[in-house]
């Protein structure tokens, strides 16, 4: 099967790739840092006085500055950096420290905010003075420079941001709180798991609930913000129940899905099992709606975020007294995702594997007849003798693109195309130098305005991509036509 592969074109502007866009940005600002807040999570169970494993009032001084100062200033510094370099992360640094100074809660909107604007005022500035700065004088410019405006921006933040967003800030944690006290929180999974496939998991994990989740552990000692997004149980119950009522490809593969997803905690790996069938995705919200209700019940949840989202991530950031609730919560999801997943496959009559695998390879036929079954890619790259560098790329580029490229890696390997390289990167950071990008067909549109002269290979499924031997057939086929 010759792959599908599509030449580079002209990137199409869609709502969803927007959204995707901005949730890629605000969650990178906080995943970078997640080891931070997991540390601080750790430090809180241990010594919180009272309701810590071994209570410790001298030790939990650590708690309160490292929430209100350590993390935003982390969160600020990464997107200075994302928008501007180092530099632009010093600045966002220092940008951050006005919003941080005489608050009354963790800043973390606030830092989201004086980062990123910190980052792009230094950059334009460096911009503007590019290649007119006399020799000698480029060390005095630059430190001057961003301490200047830094402490513009500071002052600026101090004092007419931070009040703003203050504001913004105790809105959001009592529409947190008026969800929680009425019992609506598991509405939330409406918006959630459809979110999820549409790979704004990293978004709405990191972006939205680790900082409301983060302030209310402080409060509470636990967060059910925490296990809103991150509970394997849903994604646990489809991939069981594709097991037991599924069919073909997707249902051989499922158990290995599992494995992956509820040990691994890449939750990326179920997505296309739903995506498959979008009807699955009432099982899902079902499941989570469950998970959420009996946390409520039980008064379950995590002292920090759990990343990935683990079985065993989630037993780590469990505070003592709610592992019974957790792990109801976790179970209760999976068996109503899987009940109510099998129901919907049973009454579909469709295989699954063989369906997609049909879709490909029309896709790929399709591909042949337009001409497009050799990669056009940078540097003037027309055929696959000459592919050397294949970037696999996901949403967050540490979960489901270190595994694909794992797979892809040790095929290549023993195809014996030693100088093949495969690298695992965020679809919006692939590397300048691939050749050919291999990625989940609904990151398409990022992947294509990422590497614009990259060719693209898309997948549906991470586990049982036929893809994969294609692509490795492909590129030994194209290597032996051109040593003859």
């Amino acid at each position: 099967m010759s792959m599908p592969v599509t030449a580079p074109a002209k990137p199409k502007v869609t709502v969803r790739g927007v959204v995707q866009r901005v949730g890629r940005f605000l969650s990178g600002m906080v995943m970078p840092n997640i080891g931070a807040f997991i540390a601080w999570g750790l430090i809180t169970a241990l010594f919180l006085n009272p309701g810590g494993w071994i209570p410790n009032e001298h030790m939990a001084q650590m708690i309160g500055p490292m929430i209100n100062y350590l993390l935003p200033l982390l969160i600020g510094f990464t997107g200075g950096k994302m928008i501007g370099g180092n530099r632009g992360g010093v600045v966002g640094a220092i940008a951050t420290a006005g919003v941080l100074i005489g608050a009354g809660s963790p800043m973390f909107l606030g830092a989201m905010i004086a980062g990123p604007v910190g980052g792009w005022l230094i950059k334009q500035f460096d911009k503007r003075v590019d290649g007119k700065v006399k020799p000698g004088l480029e060390m005095l410019v630059d430190n001057f420079s961003a301490g200047i405006i830094g402490g513009i921006a500071a002052v600026f933040f101090f004092l007419v941001i931070k009040p703003v967003v203050e504001f913004v800030t105790t809105a959001l944690g009592n529409g947190a709180n008026f969800l929680a006290e009425h019992n609506l929180l598991p509405l939330l999974s409406v918006v959630v798991e459809p979110g999820k496939v549409l790979f704004l998991n990293n978004a709405i994990n990191h972006g939205v609930f680790t900082p409301l989740g983060t302030e209310q552990a402080l409060e509470t000692g636990r967060s059910i913000f925490f296990m809103i997004e991150s509970n394997p149980g849903p994604g646990l119950g489809i991939l069981v129940a594709y097991w037991i009522a599924g069919k073909g490809m997707a249902k051989a593969s499922a158990p290995g899905a599992i494995i992956v997803q509820f040990l691994g905690g890449i939750h990326e790996i179920y997505f296309p099992y739903v995506l498959m069938k979008p009807i699955l995705i009432v099982a899902t919200i079902l499941g989570n709606a469950t998970g959420i209700i009996t946390l409520m019940l039980l008064k379950g949840g995590l002292i920090g975020p759990a990343s990935p989202g683990s079985i065993f991530a989630e037993m780590l950031m469990t505070p003592r007294g709610a592992y019974f609730a957790n792990i109801t919560a976790i179970v209760l999801a999976a068996v109503v995702s899987c009940l109510v997943g099998i129901l919907l496959l049973r009454l579909s009559k469709a295989d699954d594997g063989d369906l997609d695998a049909a879709q490909e390879k029309m896709a790929g036929l399709k591909a042949q007849s337009k001409g497009l079954a050799a990669p056009m890619a940078a540097g003037g790259i027309t055929d696959w003798a000459a592919v050397r560098r294949i970037a696999f790329a996901c949403d967050a580029g540490m979960g489901s693109s270190a595994m694909g490229a794992s797979v892809l890696r040790k095929k290549i390997k023993a195809a014996g195309l030693g100088d093949v390289t495969v690298v695992h990167a965020a679809v919006s950071e692939i590397p300048g130098d691939i050749q050919l990008v291999v990625t989940h067909r609904d990151l398409a549109e990022r992947a294509r305005t990422s590497a614009p002269g990259a060719a693209l290979v898309t997948i549906t499924n991470f586990m049982a991509a036929p893809e994969y031997d294609a692509l490795v057939a492909d590129l030994a086929s194209a290597r032996r036509s051109a040593a003859v």
